[in-house]
């Protein structure tokens, strides 16, 4: 799938609103510097902003993350976007109060080494925030990808972001409403960590 062609779509493909999950828990990341992993087209990196944060937003599409700069002018932040492939994108270590990973769907051979250096990005005391698609998703039929090995599951999880403290760790059935790509009834995984004081 091509992302630029989605992007270049009219109208925003997951919606102007934050992630559900991510408006639940965002109180919970410390203030300071946050990372969005897959930002697409700015809407966790434009709420984020709203709240104070200083957000970073890597995508692999410029379309979307233009679109994500135009949301960001609209709605009088600022955010800074990085156009990169995540397989090769450095996250630097003990640099971030938060990092976001909100349907971050990657091949495991980038998703893995991705969330070993994303724990190892955080500061002592920073959080980790993912919701994504769960391998039951591909039953629902309601969005995500269409590879088991790009969809997740809470043991897998545990295992590439060991190091943190797991204050929120599930894998549930919710609704999801986020624009004309994610609706309906959906299998999802939910992890809100943060990495120690002492690590």
């Amino acid at each position: 799938m091509n992302w630029d062609e989605r992007y270049s779509e009219p109208g925003f493909a997951y919606g102007t609103a934050p992630n559900e999950f991510l408006l639940s828990v965002a109180h919970r990341i410390p203030k300071g510097k946050i990372l969005s992993l897959a930002e697409g087209e700015g809407r966790n990196a434009v709420y984020l902003a709203s709240l104070g944060y200083e957000v970073t937003g890597v995508d692999g599409s410029a379309v979307g993350l233009s679109k994500a700069q135009e949301l960001a002018t609209q709605r009088g932040v600022t955010i800074t976007t990085i156009h990169a492939d995540l397989a090769t994108f450095t996250i630097e270590h003990a640099q971030w109060d938060g990092i976001i990973a909100c349907y971050c769907h990657l091949p495991s051979a980038i998703r893995i080494p991705l969330h070993l250096a994303a724990v190892k990005g955080l500061k002592p005391g920073g959080v980790f925030v993912l919701e994504a698609f769960s391998k039951e998703q591909l039953a629902y039929g309601t969005g995500g990808p269409q590879s088991l090995d790009m969809l997740m599951s809470l043991d897998e999880l545990k295992r590439e972001l060991a190091g943190l403290n797991f204050i929120h760790a599930v894998q549930v059935e919710r609704e999801v409403l986020e624009g004309d790509r994610h609706t309906g009834m959906a299998a999802v995984v939910q992890v809100l960590g943060v990495k120690p004081l002492e690590s």
